[in-house]
């Protein structure tokens, strides 16, 4: 994977795991980092039952822009509980896949189920409303923004966003309870990424790897079912590639799904219990990693060979 320096933004960006000067408030200190109480829990589907089940299917995805087609047919399902990595050389589909799946992109063809409901041509707040959750590979904080506020962003369903909401005295009290309610949850989802220390310094002023923590926590507010991740470890440091790795770990065993795109082979190879590869826009091994690792198709695909 990329060695990339994770140095700070500039020279007021802290240094990783350094405070900013200012206690940390002792609800991020005294927080239980039990997650399970953080998210709309559903006994039902995170039940442990041998047939997973597959909250996120795909079938016959296509994309054409203009003469060109970027995605040919795509298929596949990402069962619950799992940790599904997507991987192909560069200019496979992959990045254009995930746009297609969140709503980012409409596709020329093709389906994309969530839990059951077709969600094809759904907008991208629609699809994070469900609990179809992504981050990006550049990490889109708000930069002039603190990380608090960034957190403090995250939550649906807020009832602040109404502006009569927020100024009538009757309602206005309803705004500020759920509000101190939410800061209860990002405190605890701060101090379980090990960035509430950071929690009063600008967003733009954090490393690349303080970046990906708090984009991915910032995610996790948002009460997803399933989580995209699009390259989390690039430009990531190993010190900070083993701690994303840990909390991926710890949430899969919370229940969380993910569906991870990454560059780095033996990253993916050691750490998902399936890989699904893509070439040339389409589909070309879905796989065990041991049954990916055997591939000739795979292996000619990446040393540029015909396949």
């Amino acid at each position: 994977m990329s060695e990339t320096d994770d140095s700070p933004a500039s020279e007021s960006a802290p240094a990783e795991g350094a405070a900013t000067g200012e206690d940390t408030p002792p609800s991020a200190s005294d927080a239980s980092t039990d997650l399970t109480e953080l998210v709309e829990d559903d006994p039902e589907t995170r039940a442990g039952d041998d047939a997973r089940y597959a909250p996120l299917e795909v079938e016959g995805l296509r994309k054409e822009f203009g003469g060109i087609t970027a995605v040919d047919d795509v298929s596949f399902d990402v069962e619950e509980g799992t940790l599904t990595g997507l991987i192909g050389p560069n200019g496979a589909g992959k990045s254009t896949t995930f746009n297609l799946i969140t709503g980012m992109l409409d596709p020329t063809e093709g389906t994309v189920r969530f839990n059951g409901e077709d969600i094809t041509g759904f907008q991208p707040h629609e699809i994070a409303n469900r609990g179809l959750a992504r981050t990006f590979q550049i990490a889109r904080e708000l930069e002039e923004m603190t990380v608090l506020e960034n957190m403090m962003l995250a939550p649906k369903g807020q009832v602040g966003e109404s502006l009569w909401r927020s100024i009538m005295p009757v309602t206005r009290r309803s705004v500020q309870e759920q509000e101190t309610e939410q800061l209860d949850r990002v405190w605890e989802v701060l101090d379980f990424f090990e960035i509430d220390h950071l929690a009063d310094e600008y967003a733009g002023n954090l490393s690349g790897g303080q970046r990906k923590l708090l984009e991915m926590a910032r995610a996790l507010l948002t009460d997803p079912d399933v989580l995209l991740l699009d390259e989390p470890f690039a430009g990531v440091n190993p010190s900070l590639e083993k701690r994303l790795l840990e909390h991926i770990h710890e949430l899969r065993e919370r229940g969380y799904t993910f569906l991870i795109v990454e560059h780095d082979m033996d990253l993916i190879m050691n750490n998902c219990e399936r890989v699904i590869v893509m070439h040339q826009g389409r589909i070309l091994k879905d796989g065990t990693p041991e049954e990916i690792k055997e591939s000739e198709e795979v292996i000619e695909a990446y040393l540029g060979g015909e396949v």
